[in-house]
């Protein structure tokens, strides 16, 4: 399989969720078996020899792909959620979006400074949301972060947000 498979195999919605936006779709990735696989073997191969003990996924999507890379990789999994998700002690952190503002929250102990944390989420546009992670985890003071996303729309210049983490992306459109 090729990265031009994966490619097509993303689903473009037009005007959604507003007009003017191309939305990009990775639900059609996975229910592929064939696709879904090659996806979570890319991740892996991506990410094998550095040391991952957690793996971080953003609500939703980031819960998708984020526990199977966990499995692969033999580390745990930790979500990030909107708040009120979370049933234990929190830490939240607040940022900018386009028509306001937004909040994510973690477990308080979901992260050792003995950890070193791989952040995965679908889609990197604008980096607003995986700007707000990054800083969470980085209150746990980890050994390392990395940084990942299925797709990174170069276009809108997100990894400009990120100083000191390595960002990759399986998919650049």
């Amino acid at each position: 399989m090729s990265q031009e498979r994966l490619r097509k195999s993303i689903r473009e919605i037009p005007d959604f969720p507003i007009p003017g936006i191309l939305f990009y779709d990775v639900t059609t990735m996975f229910k592929d078996a064939d696709v879904l696989q090659e996806l979570a073997d890319t991740l892996y191969e991506m990410y094998k020899g550095k040391g991952i003990t957690k793996v971080v996924g953003i609500e939703s999507r980031g819960f998708i792909m984020g526990p199977i890379l966990a499995l692969r990789l033999n580390a745990g999994f930790v979500p990030i959620r909107k708040p009120g998700k979370l049933p234990a002690e929190t830490i939240e952190e607040s940022y900018a979006k386009e028509y306001g503002t937004d909040t994510i929250q973690m477990h308080k102990d979901a992260i050792s400074p003995d950890d070193v944390v791989l952040l995965h989420d679908d889609l990197l546009a604008t980096g607003g949301t995986m700007l707000a992670a990054c800083n969470l985890v980085k209150q746990m003071n980890p050994k390392n972060v990395y940084v990942n996303f299925i797709i990174e729309l170069e276009e809108l210049h997100g990894k400009e947000a990120f100083k000191d983490v390595e960002i990759q992306s399986v998919l650049t459109l």
